[in-house]
């Protein structure tokens, strides 16, 4: 019911888009943890699959040994499918055998694609190629498009409801999140919400506490003009 990409980009930051025919998907079945990994858990999904491989992947497990054990430890394991990467680019990937058709699953370098219930498996090769194609595009907008690409290749064959694409960098929260839980149009709906993301929430959250600067910055002058530069930069890379 669910194709998904999961990646590890060229910056270090690693993130999760999805997008079904299912409401809310974003609730479910994507995880991400800065510097650990990201995990897409679908198909009859198992929402405890997530934590419990970046967990173990966090205490020192391969992503094949991590899913391994939720595998092992789960009975319904045939109506799972699930994959992984780590902050290394290793991948790891599971497709039970009672997954609905068409179902499957492409790695490649630092990716990997997954989906059940598509129109076929050109839907995962299209997403794939696009992810590849758009290596010079900011890393949100890179899933964003490969999703787009697996629409147009037929995507969820049940049609279209839900997307969703989350990342994470150095902090312990998202660097960004963007849920399309009910819409016509859901990818369309999240390339526009990453768009506006861009016009506030993304220079603000630079100004937040990190890791770096536990304080982040706390005067409103300077994380207003902090903004007005991004805007300035941003509008000139558009020229």
């Amino acid at each position: 019911m669910t194709w998904s990409i999961v990646a590890l980009d060229a910056t270090g930051a690693l993130g999760v888009a999805v997008a079904s025919r299912f409401f809310a998907v974003g609730a479910l079945c994507p995880y991400v943890r800065a510097g650990v990994g990201a995990v897409s858990t679908q198909a009859l999904v198992n929402p405890m699959y997530g934590p419990a491989i970046l967990d173990a992947i966090q205490n020192g497990k391969a992503p094949s040994d991590a899913l391994a054990r939720v595998l092992r430890d789960d009975d319904g394991r045939d109506h799972r499918q699930v994959h992984v990467v780590d902050a290394h680019g290793h991948k790891a990937w599971h497709t039970g055998a009672a997954c609905i058709d068409w179902c499957g699953q492409i790695s490649r370098g630092t990716f990997s694609v997954a989906g059940n219930m598509l129109a076929g498996e050109p839907v995962l090769l299209a997403t794939a190629s696009a992810y590849e194609a758009a290596s010079d595009q900011p890393f949100a907008l890179r899933l964003i498009e490969a999703l787009a690409a697996g629409e147009r290749a037929g995507g969820d064959k049940r049609g279209k409801q839900a997307a969703t694409v989350k990342i994470c960098t150095s902090e312990t929260y998202p660097t960004l999140d963007l849920r399309v839980d009910d819409h016509i149009d859901p990818i369309g709906e999240l390339r526009r919400l990453h768009e506006a993301s861009l016009e506030r929430f993304q220079p603000f959250l630079e100004c937040l506490p990190s890791r770096a600067r536990p304080a982040g910055i706390t005067d409103r002058g300077l994380i207003e003009a902090h903004i007005a530069r991004f805007q300035a930069q941003r509008a000139g890379s558009a020229r």
